[in-house]
């Protein structure tokens, strides 16, 4: 993963615990996130699955990552508005809680987006048919030759 798409992931994972958490507490999310993610884009190529730009890869995993460690390392001493510890000062409720809400924004978002998916593809096809691929879709879809 290229320096740049790493220092995003570390954006994006620390994005929840912002305010909740110690600066390397945070460094420590933004270094675990960009290595999740990077092994979630080895992982996608590998595959079938169609995601141009890593955009789940990169965005849905460092999030989802750095939800979840914010219930590891949140504490009141950073932010009086947390009631509970992370999993790292000895707590698990906070833990149990951020997993449980991001095992629920999984299902959520995946049954949403098949959901627009099917009825866009019912209005409009998703793909291009194999033969228009080939071509090159500049040609197919914009009508632009060199």
């Amino acid at each position: 993963m290229g320096t740049s798409i790493g220092a995003v992931v570390g954006l994006v994972a620390i994005t929840p615990a912002a305010g909740f958490v110690s600066l390397p507490h945070a460094l420590v999310i933004g270094v675990v996130a960009s290595l999740v993610s990077n092994l979630m884009v080895e992982w996608r190529t590998r595959t079938s699955l169609d995601d141009t730009l890593d955009v789940f890869p990169c965005h849905g995993v460092g999030g989802l990552v750095g939800m979840i460690l914010t219930g590891v390392f949140a504490s009141p001493g950073i932010n009086s508005a947390v009631a509970d510890k992370g999993l790292f000062f000895g707590e698990t409720k906070l833990f149990t809680t951020h997993v449980l809400v991001a095992l629920g924004v999984l299902v959520g978002v995946f049954v949403m987006s098949m959901i627009i998916l099917k009825v866009t593809d019912l209005i409009t096809p998703l793909r291009v048919s194999e033969e228009e691929e080939v071509e090159g879709l500049d040609i197919s879809q914009l009508g632009e030759t060199l």
